[in-house]
């Protein structure tokens, strides 16, 4: 999973309904949650953030699950060959120094050594994408919402519901692996850390997808490339900085992430395929939206801005940016062949229109925006990094 940065608002026209099963409801945002009343001198725990729009729920017309009940073969065929075996696939360990070895301590020297002179914004980009990896049971959570696909009983042998126990499986190893490393480097506040990611997990996430699977698997697919982006720039950046070691760490976390990217494409894919009108349709609804990406509940018991504090800081070292968006969707309206569709309805035709010039449009209002922004510099502190500033 990845960041989300501030994008200029991109509207779609009022031509989406409740029957090709896309709501148009209100744009997302966050608030803190209310004070609670004190009930028997116990005040009750609720989300340290919660969603202030309205939640839409059960979208997809009950007709559609039938779509995704034939397609089980296809996913048998296609999805579940691109899960790795668990015996063949690396391990976090595989990256850290061993405990059980002699060299323990050295090597954990080393490691501090390494990346003694990497600069304090790097490791809050480098935290902020751990917090969102650690927050993986929301996003199995999530997914298990979605009608047709869902895992109804926790161990069911249905592909889509092995494909994401796996899946689960997989990404896991990425928190860990960040995580472990953090420790070691000693660069960072752990107990705020740990803090940042219970109250993330604690407050879920809302990406906007109906319980339908048709948008959220159009999520998954965008959230897999951008972090598939995200951890390639931290590897990249790390390398720039001489720590080699977890340059490999980020690029073999990014390499995963292109992997599960592949498998989401490809459904969507099937879905264009099959269902061209409804599948446009719900692109674009979600595009509408926009893509609010995983950890945008995300705080730590002090910045009430944290997450767009972090995403400042992602744009301002190239990690994540608001060209990296425009470039995901002109990526995805190329991949699903969104130009070439033909046959739609006049709803369809004109989302495909709208999806068709989109990324041009969010890159030249984005330039505009910062044109007119006045360059300001900023100094925030992040209790990540035991309170030390960074300037954004």
């Amino acid at each position: 999973m990845a960041l989300r940065m501030s994008f200029v608002s991109h509207q779609i026209p009022s031509f989406l309904s409740v029957k090709n099963g896309c709501h148009r409801v209100a744009m997302a945002s966050t608030a803190p949650s209310p004070p609670r009343e004190v009930v028997n001198g116990k005040k009750p725990i609720f989300p340290a953030r919660e969603v202030s729009h309205v939640q839409v729920t059960h979208s997809m017309p009950p007709e559609k699950e039938e779509l995704f009940k034939s397609l089980n073969d296809w996913a048998a065929d296609n999805i579940l060959v691109l899960l790795k075996d668990v015996e063949k696939i690396w391990q976090p360990t595989d990256f850290l120094p061993h405990s059980e070895s002699e060299g323990f301590y050295d090597e954990i020297k080393e490691l501090r050594e390494r990346c003694s002179e990497i600069p304090d914004e790097y490791f809050v980009v480098l935290v902020g994408d751990m917090i969102t990896e650690e927050a993986l049971p929301t996003y199995q959570t999530m997914i298990n919402t979605l009608d047709a696909v869902q895992d109804e009983t926790g161990a069911s042998l249905t592909p889509w519901a092995v494909w994401t126990r796996a899946w689960t499986a997989e990404e896991n190893r990425h928190g860990d692996l960040l995580n472990k490393y953090l420790y070691l480097s000693g660069r960072v506040d752990m107990k705020q850390i740990e803090r940042t990611v219970q109250y993330l997990i604690g407050s879920g996430m809302d990406p906007r997808t109906e319980n339908n699977p048709y948008l959220g698997y159009i999520y998954t697919s965008f959230q897999e490339r951008a972090t598939f982006i995200s951890h390639g720039n931290t590897a990249r950046l790390a390398k720039h900085h001489g720590d080699i070691n977890l340059a490999k760490i980020c690029g073999t976390i990014a390499a995963d992430e292109k992997r599960h990217e592949t498998a989401y494409i490809k459904i969507v894919e099937k879905l264009f395929e099959l269902d061209p009108n409804g599948t446009v349709l719900c692109l674009a609804d979600m595009m509408r939206k926009k893509i609010t990406m995983p950890a945008h509940l995300m705080y730590d018991g002090r910045d009430e801005n944290l997450f767009e504090h972090y995403s400042a800081v992602a744009q301002q070292l190239g990690v994540y940016t608001s060209k990296d968006y425009a470039d995901i969707l002109e990526y995805l309206v190329a991949r699903w062949g969104v130009e070439k569709l033909t046959g739609l309805s006049g709803d369809g035709a004109r989302a495909q229109d709208y999806l068709c010039g989109l990324a041009p449009r969010i890159r030249q209002l984005d330039e505009r925006a910062r044109a007119r922004a006045k360059k300001v510099a900023t100094s925030v502190s992040f209790s990540w990094i035991f309170d030390r500033q960074v300037t954004i």
